[in-house]
């Protein structure tokens, strides 16, 4: 039955059926000149007979011949003729009647040619005038046939916007308003286990897919699954991909669709595609409907003001909320996934119980995830026996599962270019440093001096972070350039997964931020642009500390400033007075000073580990965290081997093993990647610096 509707559509989808007016057109073109083909033009008017001149047809007595005009003109004057008749542009003579039989003559006219007249009247030939014009010609090719080359042109432009617009059948004017052309519908073979880290987010989704598999266990109960899932979470953390494992591992069709797919120029074209997409969905029931970035067209309607926001945005969202509440998931099981960067900005009605009644979080993975990220992505990888997991996870600290994916591939990029059979742990340290700092600039020629300035500039922040409490380990030291406009950077490695930061944590950041700068000022003598980025930062820190934290006496416990767009970097709504903001502002004056101070201090304490480090940078340009502090501990100076972090050390149990009794380790929900997002600022716009920290603040670089 199915074959049968299919050719039966097929049929229905020809060319004749979809062209039905060009076809009239190619027919009656092809009509024209089969007709002008039988019945020429040089019959009109043949087998004409001259009676009290008169012309009249004589059909199948007469016989048609062309000559030439002068051979016309000697027929005339042998007396063979019997009638002329002279159009504008043909003369046309019938011959006398030769055995029962006329000839006609058709000869192209001569003008101007006075003779002809006389000649006709001296032989005593009746002639007259002919109408050479063919009516029923004149009214196809004159009237009927350009209407129709203009309809077929209009015709042709239609279809041509029927398919940019993804119109299909059933679309409305044009089909504008179907969405089949703009879903793409596939059953993925993604399952969890091709899905690395998350494992909260996996769980959470779980009860869909078995839902979607075995829904009666569920409606029997009389308990009602959740009619959308909204997954939220940085760029590149796997909400698509996650998305699609879910329909694999429920074996049900999966129906994708981006939220600007739905916005067109046409008032109504969105809520006409909202609607076609869930009848599509009802069709294939079980299923799976994906809106990818659903914040563009799910955005808040109070978004636009009191004059209101965009109209046709606002109906598709309405039309949107009116699906989502008028299917029912026990007769058709459809789940609604959706994604989206921006949970802040999307409408409540779309996020009530009975919608969007569920949010999942798909965060950047942390220390065990990246590790079985890794483990994913190296499976066709050729890797060399000293590639350790493990030490490239802790080198990509809050970055998320595309940044790994592409670390991977740019390391066996990094490999082929250099001829190898391997993939080596260098070329996965060299990735992460493109990742993070970007492309190596060995051609970049600076001058010696500024080649010093750089050095002594990364040493001071290398030594500061090694000698201060709370601060992040060195793990590379260079002067190499790299990027847009780093000179050099230091790069830190976190000891370990961090979720909060405390108040001495923070001033530690500020220190080695403001240790190059310092660094410059002791050893060179003169300050130069290169802290610009790290003066920027700092100052940054400092601000959060009083606005957001309530680290400090000038607002004590108030919060002066909002977060927004989390995920997305992070934007600030400021809410304090003018002296509020006088305060403020002279607090973190003071505060860099006070800690700028004590850099200088620390510095010249350590002069002798800052001059080895620098002599060491100019000549082989790139040490290791290790050699930075062996070079502080052979001029006498303190590292700090291992940062005691939050006092205690935690057991696998997430308990404090120190304490009399065991308290579990809280998490705040203002963690470490709050504090980032507060001072994370693009260090492109430095003019010779770069500075680099990854969210969760799990990785420095600090840059010339």
């Amino acid at each position: 039955m199915n074959d049968k509707n299919d050719n039966n559509g097929d049929n229905k989808n020809n060319f004749f059926n979809n062209n039905p007016l060009l076809v009239f057109v190619i027919f009656s073109v092809v009509t024209i000149f089969a007709f002008k083909a039988i019945f020429p033009e040089d019959q009109m008017g043949s087998g004409m007979n001259a009676q009290n001149g008169q012309v009249t047809p004589s059909f199948g007595q007469s016989t048609n011949q062309t000559v030439a005009y002068s051979d016309l003109k000697k027929l005339i004057s042998s007396g063979k003729i019997e009638y002329v008749g002279i159009g504008p542009t043909q003369v046309r003579a019938v011959s006398k009647p030769m055995g029962g039989q006329r000839i006609t003559y058709t000869a192209r006219r001569v003008v101007p040619d006075e003779t002809l007249i006389k000649n006709l009247e001296a032989n005593g030939i009746n002639y007259g005038g002919i109408n050479e014009e063919n009516l029923l010609a004149d009214i196809l090719f004159g009237w009927v046939l350009p209407i129709f080359i203009f309809i077929a042109i209009w015709m042709f432009i239609a279809k041509r916007m029927q398919k940019s617009m993804g119109g299909g059948g059933g679309g409305g004017l044009l089909g504008i308003g179907s969405s089949k052309k703009m879903i793409n519908s596939e059953k993925p073979k993604v399952k969890f286990a091709d899905m690395a880290g998350n494992k909260e987010a996996k769980e959470e989704v779980q009860e869909v897919v078995d839902f979607l598999s075995a829904p009666d266990r569920y409606v029997k109960l009389g308990a009602q699954i959740p009619k959308g899932v909204l997954l939220v979470g940085p760029p590149g953390t796997g909400k698509t991909l996650l998305a699609k494992a879910v329909a694999g591992e429920a074996d049900v069709q999966f129906l994708s669709v981006s939220g600007s797919a739905f916005i067109e120029m046409f008032v109504g074209v969105g809520a006409s595609r909202v609607r076609d997409l869930f009848e599509q969905a009802k069709k294939v029931a079980p299923a799976i409907i994906f809106i990818d970035e659903i914040d563009a067209i799910g955005k808040s309607r109070a978004s636009g003001g009191p004059m209101g926001g965009n109209d046709e945005r606002e109906q598709t969202l309405n039309q949107l909320l009116a699906e989502m509440d008028g299917f029912s998931t026990e007769a058709a099981p459809v789940i609604v996934l959706a994604a989206t960067n921006r949970p802040e900005v999307l409408d409540p009605a779309l996020l009530r119980p009975g919608r969007f009644d569920r949010q999942v979080l798909v965060d950047k993975p942390d220390y065990e995830g990246r590790i079985e990220i890794l483990k994913v992505h190296i499976k066709d990888v050729k890797l060399s026996k000293d590639v350790d997991l493990k030490e490239v996870a802790k080198m990509t600290a809050g970055l998320a599962g595309a940044d790994l994916a592409n670390i991977i591939n740019e390391a066996a990029l990094l490999a082929g270019r250099a001829q190898k059979d391997e993939v080596e742990g260098t070329d996965f340290k060299e990735a992460v440093e493109r990742q993070i700092a970007g492309l190596e600039k060995k051609s970049r020629r600076i001058s010696p001096k500024e080649r010093e300035i750089v050095a002594y500039h990364e040493s001071g922040h290398a030594l500061i972070a090694e000698i201060t409490k709370g601060a992040k380990k060195v793990n590379k030291v260079s002067i190499v350039p790299r990027g847009l406009a780093a000179l050099g950077y230091t790069l830190n490695t976190p000891e370990e997964n961090k979720y909060l930061m405390q108040k001495h944590e923070l001033i530690a950041e500020v220190d080695v931020l403001l240790g190059g700068r310092a660094a410059e000022e002791v050893f060179i003598g003169e300050i130069s642009t290169g802290a610009g980025n790290d003066l920027e930062r700092a100052t940054d820190i400092i601000k959060s500390m009083a606005s957001v934290y309530g680290m400090s006496d000038i607002a004590g416990l108030m919060v002066l400033e909002k977060r927004t767009n989390q995920f997305l970097g992070g934007q600030t709504q400021k809410d304090f007075s003018d002296d509020m903001a006088k305060n403020l502002d002279n607090y973190v004056r003071e505060t860099l000073n006070e800690r700028y101070q004590i850099v200088l201090q620390a510095l010249r304490d350590n002069n002798d580990a800052i001059e080895e480090m620098t002599k060491e940078l100019l000549e082989i340009e790139v040490i290791s965290g290790q050699r930075v502090r062996e070079i502080i501990k052979d001029n006498g100076g303190t590292v700090y081997e291992a940062e005691d972090l939050h006092s205690d050390a935690v057991d696998e149990n997430n308990e404090l093993v120190n304490n009399d009794e065991p308290v579990k380790k809280q998490k705040d929900t203002k963690n470490e990647e709050d504090v980032e997002n507060s001072t994370d600022d693009s260090s492109k716009n430095s003019d010779s610096e770069t500075t680099e920290n990854n969210e969760e603040n799990k990785q420095d670089k600090k840059e010339d």
